[in-house]
Parts: structure tokens; sequence; C-alpha cells
């Protein structure tokens, strides 16, 4: 079986899209329906069944999930120890600047301890924008939101949506809501906007942010209450507990590993890479 095919598989695997796994593996969308076609042919027997307009993984599909796996873990890793080139290995991170401050660190550190030689290029954007990046082949992994109900990438961190004020911020039940909120491609967004309407609140948007920063800058100067995950939250600011503001979702942030060849970080390193944020987590969550 060949390897690249394998690589294709996995990342429609991991998205569920071949449409995602195409520009992952950077090939057409032909040319992985015949890699495809190819694999189902070595194997004998057929990787997807159609569900509706979907496809999804048949029985023989997911038995050969679990070794691809496996075999591409094993593919990389000989790729690494025998490759002569000596120096340091270069990872191009992908963060959204509302978890720079909370989730990056701990992962940055995590990833030295990891990786002894380590050149590391932390790029900041949103959850939308780091995954065209990372199918695109211009990321190696990134740190993402994903929504609870999704298994894709793997677990660091649950957060719910919360309204936050400042302490300087004269804050009433009646008063026309002003509010700051992420662009439209934020769960917050949509959220808040969509709330606000059906409990016939009054506000007025006083920016729409692309990042925490200007988002934090609108309302630590008092100009409006903000949508955020919780664990975004700034140490000066304030949660609003007001049960007649619209609850905001819960999110899961999670790392997700661009399948492109030779990837220098594996999804061995990334699975422990994961489980030690996890368990750091744990240990530093006081006693009940």
């Amino acid at each position: 079986m060949d390897i690249d095919a394998l690589r294709t598989f996995l990342a429609f695997v991991d998205t569920g899209s071949f449409t995602r796994a195409a520009q992952q593996v950077c090939r057409t969308q032909s040319a992985v329906s015949m890699q495809m076609k190819k694999l189902e042919s070595d194997v004998a027997n057929p990787l997807f069944i159609k569900q509706g307009r979907q496809l999804i993984l048949s029985n023989a599909g997911i038995q050969l999930a679990s070794y691809a796996k496996q075999l591409i873990a094993l593919h990389d890793e000989a790729y690494k120890q025998l490759k002569t080139s000596a120096g340091q290995v270069r990872i191009r991170l992908g963060c959204p600047d509302d978890y720079a401050l909370s989730i990056l660190p701990q992962i940055t550190q995590l990833l030295h301890q990891l990786i002894e030689q380590l050149d590391l290029q932390i790029t900041c954007a949103s959850t939308t924008e780091l995954k065209n990046q990372l199918d695109q082949g211009l990321l190696d992994l990134i740190i993402a939101t994903r929504s609870p109900s999704s298994e894709e990438g793997y677990f660091l961190h649950a957060s719910s949506g919360v309204w936050v004020r400042s302490k300087g911020f004269n804050y009433h039940q009646d008063m026309t809501l002003p509010i700051a909120i992420f662009m439209r491609d934020c769960k917050f967004h949509q959220a808040a906007i969509e709330g606000l309407l059906k409990t016939e609140r009054q506000f007025k948007v006083i920016g729409c942010c692309s990042s925490l920063s200007s988002l934090d800058a609108l309302v630590k100067n008092h100009l409006a209450v903000g949508a955020i995950a919780e664990i975004s939250k700034a140490e000066s600011l304030i949660i609003i507990d007001d049960p007649s503001l619209p609850a905001l979702p819960a999110v899961d942030i999670v790392l997700l590993l661009a399948n492109h060849t030779h990837n220098p970080i594996s999804q061995t390193m990334v699975k422990q890479l994961a489980e030690q944020f996890v368990n750091q987590h744990k240990l530093a969550k006081p006693p009940a």
C-alpha cells in the first residue's frame, strides 16, 4: 500500500471531507479519488459506503484506519530517526489570538520538553484561517476551537462562553446593551446576536473584532460588554451574572495536526502533548 495514499485516506478520516482531505495533501479531488480506488483495489474491499449524500467508512475502512495510523506513525518516525541532516527541528504552530495567553505558553513549554532542538514558528489568526493554512501545508500543528459534538483533533480543554464587563462599566438589565463580539466565523458571534434577538433585548454592536486584544480594549475602556470563552477572560474583567442574558455555547479547544508529508511532529507526539496538557490542568485544579 502506498504511504501517500494512506496519508490521504487518514486525512479523510480526520476531516470527514474529501475536499479538505485534498487540500491537506495538496492534491486535486480527482487525484484523491484515484488514490482511494487504488487503495480499495490493494485491500480488495470497499473502504467507503454511502449514507444519504455522504460517504462514511465501511467496516474495512474502519479497520484500515487503525492500521494506517500505525503505519504512518512508524514511517514518519523512521524518517526522522534516519534523517542525516543535523540541526533544529522546525515546527510551525498556529494559535488563535484568544488562546495566546491561556493555552499557548503551556503548549510551547511542552513542545520544548518533547523536542530538544526546537525551532518553533508561531502564527496567530482565527481558527478558520489557521485551518485553511493547515490544509494548505503552511502549518504543521494548530490550537483550534471545535464544537463539543465534534471528535476532530486531540482534546486540550473545554470552556464555557461568558459575558464580561469591566469593573467600571455601569451595567443594568434595562439598558440598551453595547456589545463587543468576535467576527462572524466565531461561535460566540452568532449565539450572542441570535440570543439577544430572541429575548428581544435591545443592543448595539460597538465592534466586531478580529482579535481578543481589540475586544478586550473595548471592554476594558467601558465601551461595551464582551462575549468570549471563559478561559480567555482577563483577570481585570468580571463575568456578568444576569440570567436574562442569552447563554453562550461551550467550546472544546484541541490540537489539529497537518497530514502533509514529512510533518516534523507525529500523531504519537501530538497525542502525548495533549495528554500532558490535560494532566497538568487536572493537577492545577484546587481540591473541591
